[in-house]
């Protein structure tokens, strides 16, 4: 079991104990090797929770032991990452969140303390468009790095739970 699998075992345990709405779950479904050494480039699906139909992939970098020994900084992983998302079945909105700050759907700790990989779904009611924003919590050399996908609703069947929007 990695890092983030217990990680993410953990919390969604916790939020089931407390009653807390769990996030997305992630897959790996595939690691491409970027060197010698050992770093990866790690590829997830992300099924979202409350919108059945619609898988995104995430990647990010995934930092080797030896990079780590040989160049310092333990504990930190580059920001950077990227986002497509999809639809691969019939869509079915569930309870969704309408302002325009969006919602989480995933996230994933990128390191000990500070760096969360994030996942916010935002709806465009203008467009009948779903927009997926990765990025992370940390804010690197003055930037915070993200990455954004959208998944159109029109000339689609669509299902919204409780007659929304």
């Amino acid at each position: 079991m990695t890092r983030s699998s217990r990680r993410l075992a953990i919390l969604a345990t916790a939020a089931i104990l407390g009653g807390l709405a769990v996030p997305a779950l992630a897959q790996v479904v595939g690691k491409v090797g970027v060197d010698w050494i050992g770093n990866d480039i790690i590829v997830e699906a992300v099924q979202d929770p409350k919108v059945k139909g619609v898988t995104c992939h995430v990647t990010y970098f995934d930092r080797s032991v030896i990079d780590r020994l040989k160049n310092g900084k333990w504990f930190e992983d580059p920001s950077n990452n990227s986002i497509s998302c999809r639809q691969t079945g019939p869509i079915e909105i569930g309870d969704i969140e309408l302002d325009d700050g969006g919602e989480e759907v995933f996230r994933q700790g990128r390191s000990l303390i500070w760096k969360d990989l994030l996942v916010k779904r935002i709806y465009d009611k203008p467009n009948d468009t779903l927009i997926y924003l990765a990025h992370s919590r940390q804010v690197v050399e003055g930037s915070a790095k993200m990455a954004i996908s959208s998944v159109p609703l029109f000339n689609q069947p669509v299902t919204w739970e409780k007659g929304k929007p």
